[in-house]
């Protein structure tokens, strides 16, 4: 019989992410609006701490093991920022377009332009878990001047992969899917689960 999980989001795409991985190790993906889980306050100093906050809420108010994830955006010169403030680096929470100005205003003339995304992903059996799976990735890249693409969100238009010559926002959905630090985090969360319910 599936073990129900509360994944502490209401977003489509991430649940069918993390049902699409995790369907075959006998979990069922449900998404904490399911149950009216109230708002908590992401009041951590890193993407691992405010996962472990937002999944022990999940797992409180409904009763049910959780997985949270908190991610954000890393530009090397800027020490990390906007980091666990990507939502609302520039005042507003989720105001993408003011975001990637502050981003490249705070950038202009810096010669290192790399950042990296980074994912945390955390699962608790219960609330009061002692001992969380944590899964963290991070996804390399470079910081452009100027946008390109129209598919993504966030920082997506700004974010360069060498590799592909592409930025995130010229990605197809499908291939972001596959390379992205949510991906990789997931990945490997899938492996941790596996192992630590095949041993138990």
């Amino acid at each position: 019989m599936a073990i129900d999980v509360v994944l502490a989001s209401g977003n489509k795409g991430k649940i069918a992410e993390f049902q699409g991985a995790l369907e075959p190790l006998g979990f069922n993906i449900v998404p904490q609006s399911a149950f009216n889980v109230s708002d908590v306050a992401e009041d951590g100093l890193s993407f691992v701490e405010n996962a472990i906050i937002k999944a022990r809420h999940a797992s409180q108010e409904t009763g049910l093991p959780a997985i949270a994830d908190d991610s954000g955006l890393e530009a090397n010169a800027l020490n990390g920022a906007p980091g666990i403030f990507s939502a609302r680096f520039a005042g507003e929470h989720g105001n993408d377009t003011a975001n990637n100005a502050k981003l490249i205003e705070q950038l202009h003339n810096q010669a290192d332009r790399s950042a990296q995304f980074q994912c945390a992903l955390a699962f608790v059996r219960f609330a009061n878990d002692p001992n969380p799976i944590i899964s963290q990735a991070a996804w390399h890249g470079e910081i452009l001047e100027h946008a390109r693409g129209n598919n993504g969100f966030g920082y997506d238009p700004l974010f360069w992969i060498d590799s592909l010559q592409k930025t995130s926002a010229e990605l197809e959905p499908e291939e972001k899917k596959r390379i992205s630090h949510r991906a990789q985090a997931i990945g490997d969360l899938r492996h941790k689960l596996q192992h630590s319910y095949q041993n138990n």
